[in-house]
């Protein structure tokens, strides 16, 4: 079985999480979901800082799924200052059958999507904008930006047709 990695990554509220489990249930059983939410917060109960417990762990998880699923998503913020170096090993490691998106959307259009979910009573505006960080691209080839103009089925259908060409 040849696997392949897909990485999906944005600000918070921009709409990875969704992505990630509609792309999952499409692709159907066996397919490995790992959230950053659920191993940091959830698994591991740490902050998001510098050298946290989750990054090793999302590392492992993620390499375990190598031969033995079809497909690995990994999703979450994933700071390419704190993560970058994880997700590059795990791209070298999937020996680059890797497939990166990063949610690249305007301020307004992420609060407009987070006021969208369920999510939105948890935090507001003002923890968006302090967890704001923008253009964190990871610089590797074949990395899609996705945009303000791309609704959520617009963004499955890029991913599909991508991972099937």
């Amino acid at each position: 079985m040849e696997s392949k990695l897909i990485i999906i990554r944005g600000n918070s509220g921009s709409g990875k999480t969704t992505t990630a489990k509609r792309l999952q249930n499409y692709l159907g059983r066996g397919t490995l979901l790992v959230s950053q939410d659920v191993v940091r917060r959830e698994m591991l109960r740490v902050q998001d800082r510098e050298g946290n417990l989750s990054i090793d762990l999302i590392r492992q998880i993620a390499a375990y799924g190598k031969d033995k699923c079809e497909f690995i998503i990994v999703e979450g913020i994933l700071y390419k200052k704190r993560y970058g170096e994880m997700m590059n090993y795990l791209i070298q490691f999937y020996d680059h059958k890797a497939y990166t998106y990063y949610f690249d959307l305007s301020f307004e259009e992420t609060v407009a999507r987070h006021n969208s979910r369920g999510k939105k009573m948890e935090f507001g505006e003002d923890s968006l904008r302090a967890w704001w960080n923008s253009n964190d691209y990871l610089n590797v080839d074949g990395e899609m930006i996705l945009t303000n103009d791309m609704s959520q089925d617009d963004v499955l259908k890029l991913i599909l047709n991508q991972l099937q060409a």
